[in-house]
This record gives structure tokens, C-alpha cells and sequence, in this order.
């Protein structure tokens, strides 16, 4: 009778430790999936935004003259390049597989996106900075006053809308950290981190 019980204790704890087991795992794959997600939004987000600037770029920069011309016209050839790493970051957010990571991988990746999305904002600031020396610089004599204030206006245009949209996939990546919690748990030793094999 006692070796019935304590068999009964074994595979009770195994199945408890079994479901323990699927349930981070199902928590390690619902993050993983929410941070691809949310990469492939992001950068669909990004090249409407380029295709939305190529294409008016193109279209008013043949009506336009002035530095409203030249401002259509770097429009459109700026778009061209977050048109590209739209379409590369789109398409290597899709190949990741959510199941790959564990979990110190998962946390990697997670704050990995979160400091190239603040490094992108910094980057961002310098355009803004780079398109008011060119607005600027067009109020000397002796200078194409026409296209450096119209590519300076569009690199302002273009910086501060990369900005908002690095800042605001910050803040979308950094409130799901809390979720972060379900895949690190407290032992009875302190805090330490669920590993599943």
C-alpha cells in the first residue's frame, strides 16, 4: 500500500510538471508569435508609408516647381530605401519560427528589437537635425536655395515621422516586458528562470 501511494506521488508530480512544462511553452510560443506579429506590422506600416511617398512624390514632382519640386522628389527617393528595409524586414520577421527560440533567446531577440528601434530614434534625430542645416544653409547666397530647402524640409518630414513610428514600436514592443514574467517565475531560492526541455 505505501509503494502504491508513493507511486501515485511520482506520477502525479510528473504529470504536474508535464502540464507545467506545456503551459511555458505555450507562453514562450504566444510571445514569440506576438513579437513577429508585431515586426510584420511594423514593417508593413513602413513601406505604406514608402509607397504612399514614392508614388505622391512622383506624381507632384513633375507639377511642382521650387523647392516644393525638389521636396517631392527627395520624398520619393528617401521612401525608396525605407521601401527596401520595409520589405527585408517584413520578409525576415516571416521566416522566423516562434518555436525556435527558448527562452533566453526569446528575451534576447525581445530586447535586441527594443534597442535598434531607440538607436533608429537617435538616427532620427540627427535627420531632422541634417534637414534643418539644409533649410538653413539655403538662406546663404551663392547656393541652390530651391532644392536644399525643399530636400531639407522632406528630410525634417521623413526624420520626424520615423520618430514617431521608432518610438511608438517602442512602446508597443516594451508593454509586452510584463509578459515576459509568465516565462521567468520566483523559486524558493529567489528569482530564477523557467528552462523547458
Amino acid at each position: 500500500m505505501q509503494h502504491q501511494r508513493l507511486l501515485l506521488f511520482c506520477l502525479g508530480l510528473l504529470a504536474f510538471s508535464y502540464l507545467a512544462a506545456q503551459e511555458a511553452n505555450d507562453a514562450l510560443l504566444h510571445f514569440n508569435q506576438a513579437r513577429i506579429d508585431h515586426q510584420q506590422k511594423a514593417m508593413l506600416t513602413l513601406g505604406g508609408w514608402a509607397v504612399v511617398n514614392i508614388a505622391t512624390g512622383l506624381s507632384l514632382r513633375n507639377s511642382a516647381d521650387g523647392s516644393t519640386k525638389h521636396f517631392h522628389e527627395m520624398n520619393a527617393l528617401w521612401n525608396v530605401v525605407n521601401l527596401g528595409i520595409a520589405g527585408l524586414g517584413y520578409y525576415a520577421a516571416s521566416r522566423e519560427d516562434p518555436t525556435a527560440l527558448a527562452t533566453f533567446g526569446t528575451i534576447q531577440e525581445h530586447y535586441k528589437f527594443e534597442k535598434i528601434l531607440l538607436f533608429n530614434a537617435g538616427l532620427d534625430v540627427g535627420y531632422m537635425l541634417g534637414g534643418l542645416y539644409l533649410t538653413e544653409r539655403a538662406k546663404r547666397p551663392g547656393v541652390n536655395a530651391d532644392q536644399l530647402k525643399g530636400f531639407g524640409n522632406s528630410i525634417m518630414l521623413q526624420g520626424g515621422f520615423l520618430f514617431v513610428f521608432d518610438l511608438v514600436n517602442y512602446f508597443i514592443s516594451s508593454g509586452r516586458t510584463g509578459d515576459l514574467k509568465l516565462l521567468l517565475g520566483r523559486t524558493s531560492e529567489g528569482i530564477g528562470m523557467t528552462l523547458t526541455f
